[in-house]
């Protein structure tokens, strides 16, 4: 719900990339009944799942599902998955490096927590590419990830504003939401961080306004 909080306006096509069952694009697209929306995942367990999903919400005329591996060119091309078509474009990547963690033994699971070759870098890099010109990207990430997520920006992304996301007020970050427009020159700026809970576990006001749909972590 905050990823999909991070884009005011998604224009005419917006893609999730690394969509899993679509839950990030779905609810965008009911938010800005004008948008198209593509969903991007390379699973077929997950592929299913989202399909159903589009059905299940009525979305089957703005929504379409594409399988097909993000970090291969080879792939979004035959998929139908062009370069620079996108106006807007929110992912929430695997989070892991390979030989960071431990990999599942269940194919499925170690696709979902560990990024392949190239690590964040590439993920980006590809998610960028997708992007039109002037167009909006959002990521949810590690706050570890931070170095190499601003230099895949390098020449690519500007207006670049890093969101601090803590599970309580007190505690340090465990997220960061890093969104941009490509190919401004605006510099970097760090948000206020944004706090979710209360100490008694309840949403913040802000947090349940945004979870509601009655409020907007983007600043368009």
């Amino acid at each position: 719900m905050l990823l999909a909080a991070c884009i005011a306006e998604p224009g005419e096509l917006l893609i999730d990339a690394g969509a899993g069952v679509g839950a990030v694009g779905l609810t965008l697209a009911i938010r800005a009944p004008g948008a198209q929306v593509l969903l991007v995942e390379r699973q077929p367990e997950l592929v299913a799942l989202a399909l159903e999903n589009v059905a299940a919400n009525e979305l089957s005329d703005r929504v379409r599902v594409l399988g097909c591996d993000l970090l291969s060119p080879a792939s979004r091309k035959g998929a139908g998955l062009a370069n620079g078509s996108a106006s807007a474009l929110l992912t929430n990547p695997p989070f892991y490096e390979q030989g960071a963690v431990r990999a599942s033994p269940h194919d499925s699971r170690a696709q979902a927590h560990v990024l392949g070759e190239g690590g964040v870098g590439a993920w980006m890099r590809a998610c960028l590419a997708l992007l039109a010109p002037g167009g909006r990207f959002a990521m949810i990430h590690l706050p570890q990830a931070l170095k190499p997520i601003l230099e895949a920006c390098e020449g690519r992304l500007g207006a670049v504003r890093v969101l601090p996301v803590h599970a309580r007020a007190g505690e340090d970050a465990g997220r960061i939401i890093v969104t941009g427009r490509k190919g401004s020159r605006a510099p970097l700026t760090f948000a206020p961080a944004l706090v979710v809970h209360e100490a008694d576990g309840r949403f913040t006001a802000f947090a349940d306004a945004v979870h509601r749909g009655e409020a907007l972590v983007a600043r368009e």
